[in-house]
């Protein structure tokens, strides 16, 4: 394993995440105390030191263990939960949900007592509410790292334009920025392009994608193997339409041609991206997690690339293809685009 830096910031985090929403079995598909603490074992032997929960993971289990399995060195690892879902203490509370001040300060201070820890590393806001100001969020998160209580901060499944919103604002008035963005992304959906992704490299964000594996449907454990037409598949991944169902089996096709485990293909078209991509992995088997983190030591040819790329291609609709296209050549680059070399792009 190695060490990337996380964003706009010296902190070094493994350059795999390990995702723990299956620590614990409250919501049913998870894993009990012991297989976890499989799970995690191997991922800290190959290296790892980034460990991604939340609040309400499991209705709280998935912190707790977390907290048992890193007390011992509780420095040597990074850290990071969220707030935002409902505190699984208090669910009926209207205000122990959403991102304001009061839900994100009782939030902290539960999640400190799950973990057994008294401060969080990466804190991140879950998902964007749509009620909260930004300033509100923005001024209560600098709040907690002024207090020690919490490290970095950084925001999931939330628009481009409040991330970017939110950063300027932090910058202009001396606030801890965002340092990361958690987003779904893989070849089944690729439409953070359009507008996160570029946001979050101007912005220096890192990028720690969930859903990398399209739930485990781009293994191709889902397909069935008699029919070889998009439309017929197994039960067992929500993932699965007609479109994806095409794309799996492309990389299936890929994976046979190359050797190269479909989990890998999927993983490592992710981590060859443009940025700073962290791909959160997650399995409730340390099989699983050990097969996964075989990406580190097989990179995809820009070949593979290319045909993935062609492959899973979305529209990026307007103003992406208007600002690429005619008149916008003309116009703007006087007809001379292809002449002008970008260091940026």
């Amino acid at each position: 394993m190695k060490y990337r830096l996380l964003g706009k910031s010296g902190l070094r985090v493994s350059e795999l995440c390990l995702g723990t929403m299956t620590f614990g079995e409250e919501w049913g598909f998870g894993t009990n105390r012991e297989d976890s603490k499989k799970v995690f074992d191997a991922f800290v032997n190959a290296g790892g030191n980034f460990l991604d929960t939340a609040n309400l993971y499991n209705e709280g289990t998935s912190e707790k263990y977390v907290g048992e399995f890193i007390k011992s060195e509780r420095d040597y690892y990074v850290l990071a939960t969220k707030y935002t879902l409902k505190n699984p203490g208090n669910p009926k509370n209207i205000n122990a949900s959403g991102n304001n001040r009061k839900s994100m300060m009782n939030s902290v201070e539960d999640s400190l007592k799950r973990l057994g820890t008294d401060y969080i590393d990466l804190f991140w806001v879950h998902a964007w509410d749509s009620l909260t100001p930004i300033d509100e969020i923005m001024r209560g998160l600098d709040d907690l790292v002024r207090s020690g209580k919490v490290l970095y901060v950084g925001i999931s499944d939330t628009p481009a334009w409040v991330v970017s919103a939110a950063n300027t604002m932090a910058e202009l008035r001396g606030w801890s920025r965002f340092v990361g963005l958690q987003i779904e992304y893989s070849l089944f959906q690729r439409h953070a392009e359009r507008d996160l992704i570029p946001m979050a490299n101007a912005f220096d964000l890192a990028i720690t994608p969930w859903g990398t594996i399209g739930g485990g449907a781009l293994t191709g454990k889902y397909l069935d193997e008699k029919d070889k037409g998009p439309k017929r598949i197994k039960e067992g991944s929500a993932r699965l339409n007609e479109r994806n169902t095409e794309i799996a089996r492309f990389v299936r096709k890929v994976s046979d041609e190359t050797g190269i485990p479909g989990a890998v293909i999927a993983l490592n078209w992710i981590r060859q991206q443009k940025g700073v991509f962290i791909p959160i992995i997650g399995s409730r088997t340390d099989k699983q997690i050990v097969e996964n983190m075989k990406c580190l030591d097989m990179p995809l040819s820009g070949d593979i690339m290319k045909r993935l790329d062609e492959e899973t291609k979305i529209v990026y609709g307007f103003p992406h293809d208007f600002l690429k296209g005619e008149p916008a050549n003309t116009i703007a680059f006087s007809g001379q685009r292809e002449n002008i070399i970008n260091h940026r792009e």
